[in-house]
C-alpha cells in the first residue's frame, strides 16, 4: 500500500511536521527523504531495506554508489541527493565550529566528527585546526589506513598545524571495528603528538575516537 493511502496521522511526513523529526524511526525518516517507494513497496519499506542492508545509518551514509545502487529503487540520483544532504549537515556543523563553539559545545564537535568519520570502512585520522579563539580553521583527513590500523606521523601533523597557523588542534580517528575504547597505542600516540606539538606552541585540546554513534573523548576521561 502506498503511503498516500495511509491515514494522514500515520504518514511520516505529516507526523514529522506535527510532532518533529525525533518521533520518526530511521526507516520513516528515510521515507521522507525518498518520497516514493518502488513497485510493491512503500517508501517506508524501502527505508527499512536500506537500514537492514547496511546495518546502520553510518554505513549507509558512507556507502559507495555501487553499494547504494545494489538496492532496488536506488540509483545515482538518490545517491547524489543523500550526499548533498550529508554535506549540508557537515557544513552547518562546521559553521558552528568556525564560530568558536569547539569547547563550549562538545556535542557539536561529536556530531561533526561522526559525519566526518563515523561510517568509514577503514581507519582514518583527522585533525581539526583551531585559531587562538578555538574557532575552526580547517578539518583535514591526514592519514588513511585499513580496517584495523593506520600509521600516523607526528612530523606531518606538526607541519600541517604550522601551515594553518593553528594555535590548537583536536585529534580524531575512527574505529571501524565498532568499539570507541582507545587502545594502548592510541594513548601512546596522543602523548607523542602532544609533545611534538608543544615544541611549536600548538596545544592538543582533545582526541576523539569515533565508532559509529559512540564517541570517546580523551579530555573528558582525563587521559590527555
Amino acid at each position: 500500500m502506498a503511503i498516500t493511502d495511509w491515514p494522514e496521522e500515520q504518514r511520516p511526513r505529516e507526523r514529522l511536521i506535527r510532532h518533529g523529526p525525533q518521533v520518526l524511526s530511521d526507516a520513516e525518516l528515510l521515507a521522507v527523504f525518498l518520497r516514493v517507494g518502488v513497485t510493491g513497496k512503500s517508501a517506508v519499506d524501502l527505508g527499512r531495506d536500506m537500514v537492514g542492508h547496511f546495518g546502520s545509518l553510518n554505513r549507509l551514509f558512507s556507502a559507495t554508489l555501487t553499494d547504494f545502487s545494489s538496492i532496488n529503487g536506488l540509483g545515482p540520483a538518490k545517491f547524489a541527493q543523500l550526499q548533498a544532504v550529508l554535506e549540508l549537515a557537515r557544513r552547518a556543523l562546521g559553521e558552528e565550529l568556525q564560530a568558536g563553539v569547539t569547547l563550549s559545545s562538545p556535542q557539536a564537535v561529536r556530531q561533526y566528527l561522526q559525519l566526518l568519520l563515523g561510517g568509514k570502512p577503514y581507519e582514518s585520522f583527522a585533525v581539526l585546526f583551531l585559531d587562538v579563539k578555538n574557532r575552526l580553521i580547517a578539518a583535514e583527513e591526514l592519514f588513511r589506513g585499513t580496517l584495523t590500523h593506520t600509521s600516523v606521523y607526528p612530523r606531518e601533523v606538526v607541519k600541517a598545524a604550522l601551515s594553518h597557523n593553528a594555535a590548537g588542534i583536536i585529534l580524531a580517528h575512527n574505529h571501524p571495528s565498532g568499539s570507541s575504547e582507545p587502545s594502548a597505542a592510541d594513548q601512546t600516540l596522543t602523548q607523542a603528538l602532544k609533545q611534538a606539538l608543544a615544541m611549536v606552541d600548538v596545544q592538543v585540546l582533545d582526541h576523539f575516537v569515533v565508532a559509529g554513534r559512540h564517541v570517546y573523548s580523551f579530555a573528558e576521561h582525563g587521559r590527555l
